[in-house]
Order: C-alpha cells, then structure tokens, then sequence
C-alpha cells in the first residue's frame, strides 16, 4: 500500500514539474470592440463546438458593440437572453474526450497566470516524437490544438495564430468581468464628487470654526 502511494505522490509531483516547467507568454489583452468582436469570432469558429460561456448571455454581445444580425446567426431559435452554451452536449463531450470540456466563463479568473496562461496554454501544442500532440502548459489535456499551431512551421502563419489567439483570450478576459468597463467608469464620477464634496465640506468646515473664533 505504502510502494503504491509512493508511485501516484511521484506521478504527481512528475505532472506538477511538467506543467511549470515552461515559462508562460507574456499577452496584452484589448478591450475594445474591434479585438472583442474578433474574439468572439475566433470563439464561435475554434471554441463554440465544445465550450459553454454560461455566464454571458447573447444580449451581453450585442450590449457591446457586435452586430446582431451576426449574434442572431449565432443564437438561431435561442431567445436574445439565453446564455451560450456549447454546441455539444455534456454526455456527448464526456464520451468523446472522458469529461467534458470546462465552461469558459471565469477562465481567465480561475487559472493561476489568467490572461497569459490562457493565451500560453492556446499556443503551447507540439508534436511528440510518437507523433502524438502535447501541450507544454497542461500536459493531461484531451483538448486538440484547435489552432493548429503544432503542426505550422510557417512564420507568417505561426503569427496569424498568435493573433488569434490573443482576440479570443481577450474576448474570454472581458467574459470574465462584463461589466468591468461600466464600474471603472461609474468609479471616476464617485471619486470626482468625493473631491468636489471634500471641498466643499472643507471650506464650510473653515467658515464655521473662523465665526467660533
């Protein structure tokens, strides 16, 4: 009993090793709506398939700036509030790949590195000597190089996947927080009327304690 949790401590310690091994990527992400909507495209084509975002429904995309004849397209018979859900079934994706795929909602916020390991996990596919595709940053992944970045030698296209990437983790950064923009926004008008308040107060505070003295 003692040999046998002695192998699965090793072949844990082994996969940790493994996964940390290579330095993550270094992204910056964009927010505005040109790199959103063409992460939302990379999403649709490369992503939809497998993976649900169940925290962001259609409504959030059209709320930003994306054209909804296109979001129609996407929803088909969904109403306009549905969430976006994968196109393939939890059983199906289980059966196919042993478990399904993570919803991708909170991708960004839930993995150690956020932004860059999403981005370096996305471009971290190569191909083993067996011939068989590994990933550098997860090496348990069932997930294939959706990208194709392990089997292009290309540089012009090696770049155009990088690009790819980088729209989608970007599209995925603002599903983490939809709302991020409007606070931060909302955040300069409180602090300007704290300022503008503490002023006021400030001059009042002076003109009471000068009729006391």
């Amino acid at each position: 009993m003692k040999k046998l949790i002695t192998i699965l401590a090793s072949c844990c310690i082994a996969t940790s090793v493994m996964a940390s091994e290579a330095e993550l990527e270094t992204v910056k992400v964009g927010n505005d709506a040109q790199t959103l909507e063409r992460g939302i495209d990379g999403f649709m084509t490369n992503c939809h398939s497998c993976h649900s975002l169940k925290y962001v429904k259609f409504r959030n995309l059209v709320e930003i700036g994306i054209d909804k004849a296109k979001v129609d397209a996407w929803r088909a018979d969904q109403p306009l509030e549905s969430p976006i859900m994968s196109q393939m079934s939890e059983s199906d994706a289980a059966q196919a790949f042993g478990k399904a795929p993570p919803d991708l909602s909170l991708m960004t916020s839930a993995r150690e590195g956020g932004v860059n390991y999403v981005y370096s996990y996305l471009l971290g596919y190569y191909v083993t000597p067996e011939g068989l595709t590994g990933n550098h940053y997860y090496p348990p992944t069932k997930m294939p190089d959706i990208l194709g970045m392990s089997m292009t030698t290309d540089a012009a296209k090696r770049t155009e996947i990088q690009g790819t990437a980088r729209n989608i983790v970007s599209f995925l950064n603002w599903a983490a927080d939809p709302h991020a923009g409007e606070r931060i926004r909302l955040g300069y008008y409180v602090i300007a009327y704290l300022i503008v308040l503490t002023t006021l107060l400030y001059f009042v505070k002076k003109q009471v304690w000068s009729k006391l003295k």
